[in-house]
């Protein structure tokens, strides 16, 4: 279904002179064969996850698939087209791998893709308009590596009074119960949240820990 979702934006948008594959593999020979005939592809549009068969693969999956092709065409557009909505996963396509388009994959997709190319056309960036609020929400809170410590030990069943062990066994200022405290507390109060699971589920939900 995503699939005929592609094809048909593509069609109503009159692009006619596309590639299909169902391997990354395929898909960055595809586009270096292109490059060495001069006939270089303007956008890539790709998942991120594939699932596996019986054909082993070198790049894995979307972002390994992205990472190579920018390497040998930097300037080539990419728009990822994923059920993905993990808000640090999303950030990091945008920040480290330089991609232009997120659409997800959702109820009247096709549209959104539609909006996705055309902006692209126009030299701008597009975001699916569900996932913005998401992605600002992420952002509203920057996690430092103390933070990741602390909700990563409460997420492996670590009760908050034996946190600051762990914390001097390794060397991590500041190690007190205090300030394992008043850091949970500046978290869950920025985030909105009153209960340290709901904080630790947010934080596995968005790709933190």
């Amino acid at each position: 279904m995503a699939s005929i979702s592609v094809r048909k934006t593509l069609e109503d948008l009159a692009i006619s002179q596309s590639e299909y594959t169902y391997y990354c593999d395929d898909a960055f020979q595809q586009i270096k064969k292109n490059i060495d005939s001069e006939q270089p592809f303007d956008l890539l549009i790709t998942d991120l996850s594939f699932e596996e068969d019986h054909r082993p693969q070198l790049l894995a999956g979307g972002l390994e698939l992205i990472a190579a092709v920018r390497a040998i065409q930097p300037y080539i557009k990419v728009l990822v087209f994923s059920a993905e909505k993990k808000a640090a996963i999303i950030d990091t396509l945008f920040k480290e791998l330089g991609i232009n388009a997120y659409v997800r994959k959702a109820r009247n997709d096709a549209m959104d893709l539609k909006m996705g190319i055309e902006a692209i056309y126009k030299d701008k960036t597009y975001l699916s308009s569900q996932l913005k609020s998401v992605i600002k929400q992420k952002n509203a809170y920057e996690f430092s590596g103390y933070d990741i410590a602390i909700i990563s030990l409460l997420s492996q069943g670590t009760l908050q009074k034996d946190i600051p062990n762990y914390l001097q066994q390794n060397n991590i200022k500041p190690s007190g119960l205090s300030s394992v405290e008043k850091r949970l507390n500046l978290m869950k109060e920025v985030l909105e949240f009153t209960k340290n699971e709901q904080l630790v589920a947010y934080c596995k939900d968005f790709g933190i820990i």
